[in-house]
């Protein structure tokens, strides 16, 4: 474990032994709003919150990749009016939080197929991601519209349009590709 808890109840954190990539699966937020009576938008923005202290720690415990899985396409089939509510505050992110990174060595890297966001968020991803690019201290990857299921998908119809174009042979197909 690189973190212990010593006599005095703090934890001191064994720098040696800080992970290099950390995951974390966004999930509770809606669960944490209802059993404290609020609506399930104010859980996913005290989750957001949360992701900014855990960015922050991460950049400053030298972690070099943080990858959170904070929408999956599974989420789509959510109240029109808390998707609503989540592309929101990922907007909100993406104007204010986000920019950030370039003035802390951040750079920002989004998984998944952003084609079904709005075009406005799909603008500013673009942009951060280019304009962070070249950033060398914590790599930020968020998996947005992000699925299993989706990325098998899209991946088998990439390798059956590279057969039908005749470009390579279903033989050839590996486990690697």
């Amino acid at each position: 474990m690189f973190f212990q808890q010593t006599e005095t109840k703090n934890y001191e954190i064994d720098m040696e032994r800080v992970p290099q990539h950390i995951a974390i699966i966004m999930d509770g937020n809606g669960r944490w709003a209802k059993k404290r009576f609020l609506p399930r938008k104010a859980g996913h923005k005290a989750g957001a919150e949360t992701l900014e202290r855990i960015i922050e720690d991460c950049r400053d415990l030298g972690v070099k990749h943080l990858t959170v899985y904070a929408f999956s396409t599974e989420n789509w089939k959510r109240s029109q009016e808390e998707v609503d509510a989540i592309m929101d505050l990922l907007r909100q992110y993406l104007k204010n939080y986000f920019k950030r990174f370039l003035k802390d060595d951040i750079r920002l890297n989004v998984i998944g197929d952003i084609h079904r966001l709005d075009q406005d968020i799909q603008d500013s991803i673009l942009e951060i991601e280019d304009l962070s690019k070249d950033k060398t201290g914590l790599f930020v990857h968020i998996a947005l519209n992000y699925g299993g299921r989706d990325e098998l998908r899209r991946a088998i119809t990439k390798i059956a349009a590279e057969v039908e174009q005749g470009n390579l042979k279903a033989a050839d197909i590996t486990e690697e590709m």
